[in-house]
Parts: C-alpha cells; sequence; structure tokens
C-alpha cells in the first residue's frame, strides 16, 4: 500500500487518539470532572486503539515510510505508553477514592436494597420506642429486671462525673470492645443473607426493636437526657452502617432466589462482590463509630449542646456523603 493510501485510512483513528491524549489523558481529575462535555474516544477503547497504532507503526516502518509519517505514529505511540503502563495509583490513594466516592455510589446503585433495609431497621425501632411511652412496662418483655438496672446505671443522670455508657474500662479498652461489637454486628447482618435474604431481615427488625427499646424505656425513666448525649454522634455512622449491611444482605438474598436471566451461582458471585465491596465501606463506617463513642460519646461532663451539634454535623455528613459522594466519577467506576 502506499504510503498516501496508507496516511489517508489511518488519519482518523490517528487524529482521535491525539485528540483523547490532549483532553483526557493529561490528568485523571480534570478528564472525570469533563467527562459529560467528552464526545471523542471513549476511555475502554485506548488498550486497543494503543495496539493498532503500535502495529501501524511497525508496518510504516517496515514499509520504509517517510519520516514524517514514521515519527508521528513515534510520537503517538510515546505518549500512550506512558500513560497505560505509567504508576499505578497508590493503595492508600484507591482506598481512599473508594471511600469517599465509589461506595457512595455503590450504595445508590442498590437503592432497593437499601430503602427496604431502613424500612426493616427503623420501622419497629420506632414503633418500640412509641409503644414504651405509652405503655413501660412492654421493657419488661423486652429486657430482664437485671438488664433494665444495668441500662439505668450506665445511663444514670445522677451522676454526671461518670463515663456515660459504661461500667468501666479505658478509652482504648472500649474502642476496641466497640469495634468487635460493631464489627460482629455488620457481618452479621450482611452475612446472614445468604438465608435467601430472610437472615438479613431478621437481624435487621431484631436490632431495630433492641435499640428502639433500650431508648424508649430510658426515656420513659427519666434517664434520657444522658442516653441521647452519649448516641448523638456515633449514631449516625454506626445505625446507618447496620442498615447498608442489611441491604447488601438483602442483595445476597436476591441474587439467591431471584437470579434473573444469569445462573444462580454466576448472580451470587456478582451480589457477593458487590456485598463485599459495601462491606468494606461499612467496616469503615463502623470503626469511625467505636473511634467517636469511646473517645468523645463517653464523655458526661460535655455540655448537651455541644454534642447534639457535632451529632447534627456527622448525621449531615454522613447523609451528604452518601446522597452526594462520587457524582462525578463515570459509571464504570461505581463498583471499583
Amino acid at each position: 500500500m502506499k504510503q498516501e493510501h496508507f496516511v489517508q485510512r489511518h488519519q482518523p483513528e490517528w487524529i482521535a487518539f491525539e485528540h483523547w491524549l490532549d483532553a483526557r489523558g493529561e490528568s485523571a481529575r480534570k478528564a472525570r470532572a469533563e467527562r459529560r462535555n467528552w464526545h471523542g474516544l471513549s476511555d475502554a477503547e485506548m488498550p486497543s486503539r494503543y495496539r493498532r497504532l503500535c502495529q501501524q507503526l511497525a508496518l510504516a516502518r517496515r514499509r520504509g515510510y517517510s519520516p514524517v509519517v514514521t515519527d508521528r505514529l513515534q510520537a503517538l505511540m510515546h505518549r500512550g505508553h506512558g500513560l497505560l503502563y505509567r504508576t499505578p495509583v497508590p493503595r492508600w490513594r484507591r482506598a481512599a477514592e473508594f471511600l469517599i466516592a465509589g461506595f457512595p455510589r455503590l450504595v445508590r446503585a442498590e437503592r432497593g436494597c437499601m430503602l427496604a433495609a431502613f424500612a426493616l431497621f427503623w420501622i419497629p425501632l420506632v414503633v418500640i420506642f412509641t409503644a414504651i411511652q405509652w405503655q413501660p412496662e412492654l421493657s419488661s418483655s423486652l429486657f430482664d429486671p437485671v438488664q433494665l438496672l444495668q441500662f439505668e446505671h450506665m445511663y444514670d443522670p445522677a451522676d454526671p462525673m461518670r463515663k456515660l455508657g459504661r461500667d468501666n474500662g479505658t478509652d482504648v479498652a472500649m474502642f476496641g470492645h466497640y469495634v468487635w461489637n460493631n464489627v460482629s454486628i455488620g457481618f452479621k447482618t450482611f452475612a446472614s443473607g445468604l438465608i435467601a435474604g430472610v437472615g438479613s431481615i431478621v437481624v435487621l427488625i431484631v436490632n431495630g426493636v433492641m435499640i428502639g427499646g433500650v431508648a424508649g424505656h430510658l426515656q420513659a425513666v427519666g434517664h434520657g437526657d444522658p442516653f441521647w448525649r452519649f448516641v448523638a454522634a456515633h449514631s449516625a455512622p454506626e445505625l446507618t452502617a447496620i442498615v447498608i449491611a442489611g441491604g447488601a444482605g438483602l442483595r445476597l438474598g436476591l441474587s439467591l432466589i431471584a437470579p434473573g436471566q444469569r445462573r444462580r451461582a454466576d448472580a451470587l458471585i456478582e451480589g457477593g462482590r458487590r456485598g463485599a465491596l459495601l462491606c468494606v465501606g461499612v467496616l469503615a463506617m463502623l470503626v469511625f463509630a467505636a473511634f467517636v463513642e469511646a473517645f468523645w460519646s463517653s464523655i458526661a461532663w460535655m455540655p448537651a449542646w455541644i454534642k447534639y451539634t457535632v451529632g447534627g454535623v456527622l448525621w449531615t455528613l454522613t447523609a451528604a456523603w452518601l446522597l452526594l459522594g462520587g457524582r462525578n466519577l463515570p459509571a464504570e467506576d461505581a463498583g471499583a
């Protein structure tokens, strides 16, 4: 093939490749921000386009085409190589990007399961809390007398200098205890979804009833102020994480009982993969909640308005993160 025909045939590919390098290849952050205005080659096409370019360069050299053609292809190949084979993003940065953007996108992608988990957890919690305000004796059907006395002792308003929400233990020791307790609840909520989703449903309802029962009893007996000051801050990441773990468990159960057009095994593998990614974010939320619970929530002398302000800020940030995080990412990065 003559050089003129070769150039005429492949010129559009070279121009498109060059435009992509100029507009999309220099900065990943800029590329994400401007993705809606980009109408050229897709990012997924670039590896195959780069291989074609290398083949065309080798062919041009073998046929003895002029340096004008080979130098141009050589320059494009070098730029493409530098982009495709550059040092990968550090793992800590990838993890941070997932937590900031990828995780909330994945939560929103499973909005149906998340809304169902939200209802299964919060409706029993609110119902049992309200019921105990009308009939305080209901708390005795949920907890034995020793447990009720222990709850009242932990949130005794007559002892303002003791640590809230605990009988003893240093902050560091309680941090480890809270991590273990929170993570075990989150894992149980997710993993029980393997029982056709029924396990996650039961765990969500039971947790909602138990938490609502404790809150309702303490409010009914006049110990509500210490309790609300204790839970104001860490409740945002902790309770939200439980709901997300339940939603991931429901997705796992749906993959098992309603695989759609896929094989049941393939659907279960995909549901497990997405659930595992969700659990990474849930783990981070629960560890953060344990940190706040151990080192901040237990402070008894802190004025209530400060505790409630911090709690309101954390609830707002949690909601904003899950609703807005990662909205500038392309769709294929949602589960990254």
